[in-house]
């Protein structure tokens, strides 16, 4: 784990940063959204912890965090949050590096693979469980008493859409984001008294890596571009994907002190695809 000392453009700028000063824990920092969110908090004035396995990744995202706020202060940390003793080893060496614990974003998750529930091999339903889930709520779980120290805290889970618009072959992915989701009702309800909220964002279609790659590979198909992204749009009252490094302010908007009154809440982030 390697501390940077990294500045911030609005800063330089006099612009208001909605998470000045804080301390943020990102979970599953990689491709698309979660170096997106690494982003979002920096430029908003936090210093960030970046979590997830691959550690070529996380000194990427260290690097352009570096190029474009050269003020802001990361942690790499290479982590497997499935593996408690890492988390806690992790946390450790934050409370070493900064002193506190002011956010946490739960970003990490893998799928297990995409069949019909007929057909699917829980072996792997549990294996995903025990990064989506069970890592998270540890990670969490060990995150609660520094936040309690600190007089509280912001606790955001990154959900899914697919929860509240099912789609056939995803059910071992959305029934692990519909245990994150009553996880995060219930923590809200127990740590309001300690000045910790909890809340979820629902994200939908995201153009990123991940999106990008869908559409390329339906044009390697020989199916026409615009067609795939009209056909990913036709629901979207926006009649855009959303950029995912927009839904990533809507972490950051929950995480900050302006969400200071809002806990429990559950977010829709995806273009008005779903409105419930």
């Amino acid at each position: 784990m390697v501390a940077i000392t990294l500045g911030s453009r609005a800063e330089a700028k006099g612009e208001t940063m909605i998470l000045e000063n804080k301390v943020s824990i990102i979970s599953g920092i990689g491709p698309g959204l979660g170096q997106e969110l690494a982003y979002s908090f920096a430029r908003e004035g936090s210093d960030v912890v970046l979590v997830a396995r691959t550690e070529s990744k996380l000194r990427q995202v260290a690097d352009e965090i570096a190029r474009q706020w050269p003020d802001r202060r990361v942690l790499v940390c290479p982590t497997d949050i499935s593996d408690a003793t890492q988390t806690q080893s992790m946390i450790d060496a934050t409370i070493a590096e900064f002193g506190r614990i002011d956010c946490l974003v739960n970003s990490a998750y893998v799928p297990p693979p995409f069949t019909m529930f007929e057909d699917a091999n829980f072996d792997d339903w549990r294996k995903s469980f025990d990064i989506t889930v069970f890592g998270t709520l540890q990670l969490t779980q060990q995150v609660v008493p520094h936040m309690k120290a600190n007089g509280g805290g912001s606790i955001v889970f990154v959900n899914s859409m697919i929860q509240k618009k099912p789609l056939a072959t995803q059910s071992g992915y959305a029934t692990s984001k519909g245990a994150l989701t009553v996880a995060a009702r219930m923590l809200a309800k127990e740590l309001g008294a300690y000045r910790i909220r909890v809340n979820s964002t629902f994200m939908g279609w995201m153009w990123g890596p991940p999106v990008e790659g869908y559409v390329d590979y339906a044009v390697s198909t020989g199916q026409d571009r615009a067609a795939v992204i009209a056909e990913i749009t036709k629901d979207i009252p926006l009649g855009i994907i959303p950029d995912d490094a927009d839904c990533a302010n809507a972490v950051a908007f929950l995480a900050s002190d302006l969400a200071s009154v809002i806990t429990g809440a559950e977010l829709d982030v995806n273009g008005g695809e779903m409105m419930l």
